[in-house]
């Protein structure tokens, strides 16, 4: 076997090795962004869409998130929209003297100008009403969340444990209890 020792030659390997390193690097950190499963809509960044799984005949499935809004007029997410269900309503649910309410939120959630919103089990939520199969765990179900002022985004939410409280990819754990509602 003979070596090549003509400096061009090193060039263009040490050029190669170069693109290479390079390649390697940029899909590592598109890999990050997936792994971080946030989304941006003009000012507004959405965090960690999340769901958890229902079990077989659930008509409805719930949806949660973070939102924060960098922007310095407040915004509003007014409507939600899936191809998994007849439609999507922003519900809160309440605890008043031991009981559980939950409805409709009347013209979505404000997102104040520099704060944020979160959805979460145990308040606002997105509620998927008529869903046409059950969410398993590790699925993602596409979302339109539509701002006033950002416009629509189209989301996906990760699908956690039927118990989880919190996104399966949140500090690197999902807790689980399956008495907790959404």
């Amino acid at each position: 076997m003979t070596t090549n020792t003509c400096p061009l030659h090193k060039r263009a390997r040490r050029a190669a090795c170069l693109l290479l390193l390079l390649l390697g690097a940029t899909f590592a950190a598109g890999t990050a962004n997936v792994q971080a499963h946030e989304f941006k809509v003009g000012s507004i960044e959405i965090e960690h869409p999340w769901s958890r799984a229902t079990p077989p005949g659930a008509r409805t499935g719930a949806g949660y998130l973070a939102l924060s809004n960098a922007g310095t007029t407040a915004d509003r997410l007014v409507s939600a929209a899936s191809p998994v269900a007849e439609k999507v309503e922003v519900h809160e649910m309440t605890i008043v003297d031991g009981v559980m309410n939950m409805k409709q939120v009347a013209g979505g959630i404000e997102i104040p100008a520099g704060g944020e919103a979160r959805l979460a089990p145990g308040g606002f939520h997105l509620m998927l009403i008529g869903i046409r199969e059950p969410f398993k765990q590790g699925a993602l179900v596409p979302v339109t969340l539509t701002f006033e002022k950002a416009g629509p985004v189209e989301v996906e939410l990760e699908v956690g444990s039927m118990g989880a409280k919190e996104p399966a990819n949140d500090h690197g754990h999902g807790a689980a209890d399956p008495a907790q509602a959404h």
